[in-house]
């Protein structure tokens, strides 16, 4: 039920324009200075891999993996005097407990994956217009940067990955342009069909810095199992939280008058912060992003 790719999977529902692209603000503050700083891939991560920049060693007692010679050979120099015996057979003595392994860096490209809520609860045509419009703004930066966006989309009794992650400007375009706005909220599928994308990347690109942007009001009304809908989502979205170097965040797309906390409660199962619809403007929601990124990237 749940893999259907196809961008026109449901004819009904309302189709809404993007709204107007807007041109990424350069600000001094740190985020400004993060973009500046790096060109191409922006995230610099440690890796375990023998694959990647030597930026410094640490000691590793006792095994012989990926040694950094040069600080070995710095750790054992001191003791060689005491090592007098040893040194009758070699010339300079190393011991297990010398070992300096290699500290290594490379480059790792981010993606932001959108889970998108398109039922009738969100079927306010200015608010989806506006998340259009930020979602194509975000992914020019992210061809710029080659960082990559993905996005999927719930709505009626399913939820559809209309756009694997990329960095085509013109493949999200087209996908944005036929998500129609209409039907039940299976909030569930949405965020069972997150975490299989995001499995899916971590398998192919071990290294890669997931953001999961979540733009919905909370208020699912579709199982895929036999539990309540709310009580299912919050039991997957504990799930995604647990996955490893996953941040999230949920934006509330619920006008304020009208908000139960639905958003908020599904914030705290994902363990992720909540922003407002005030703040679902373009431009607000790519700082608001690029901000999520910076502290994602502080963390690793």
């Amino acid at each position: 039920m749940f893999k259907n790719t196809s961008a026109q999977w449901w004819d009904g529902g309302t189709r809404v324009r993007i709204g107007d692209q807007f041109a990424p603000r350069r600000l001094d503050t740190p985020l400004d200075k993060m973009v500046r700083r790096f060109a191409g891939r922006r995230s610099v991560t440690r890796t375990e891999r023998k694959r990647g920049r030597y930026v410094q060693s640490r000691p590793t007692p006792g095994k012989a993996e990926d040694l950094a010679l040069d600080a070995t050979l710095r750790a054992a120099a001191p003791y060689q005097k005491r090592r007098a015996a040893e040194r009758q057979r070699v010339a300079f003595s190393i011991k297990p407990g010398d070992y300096m392994r290699k500290v290594r860096v490379r480059r790792a490209s981010n993606l932001i994956l959108f889970l998108v809520d398109a039922s009738w609860s969100m079927a306010v045509a200015e608010r989806m217009a506006a998340t259009k419009g930020a979602i194509l703004s975000l992914l020019t930066d992210a061809y710029q940067r080659r960082d990559r966006v993905g996005l999927v989309v719930f709505q009626k009794d399913r939820a559809t990955l209309v756009l694997p992650p990329t960095n085509s400007v013109l493949l999200a375009q087209r996908a944005l342009e036929r998500i129609p706005v209409g039907g039940k909220t299976p909030l569930s599928a949405g965020l069972m069909m997150a975490y299989e994308v995001l499995h899916r990347e971590r398998i192919l690109h071990a290294d890669v810095m997931p953001l999961l942007i979540v733009l919905t009001d909370g208020a699912g009304n579709v199982s895929v199992g036999s539990l309540p809908p709310q009580e299912e989502a919050y039991r997957i979205a504990a799930q995604l939280a647990e996955m490893e170097h996953l941040h999230s965040v949920v934006i509330n797309m619920e006008h304020p008058s009208f908000d139960q906390g639905l958003a908020e409660r599904l914030a705290e199962a994902l363990k992720a912060p909540t922003y407002t619809l005030e703040e679902l403007k373009a431009e607000n929601l790519y700082l608001t992003v690029r901000q999520e990124q910076q502290t994602l990237e502080d963390r690793r």
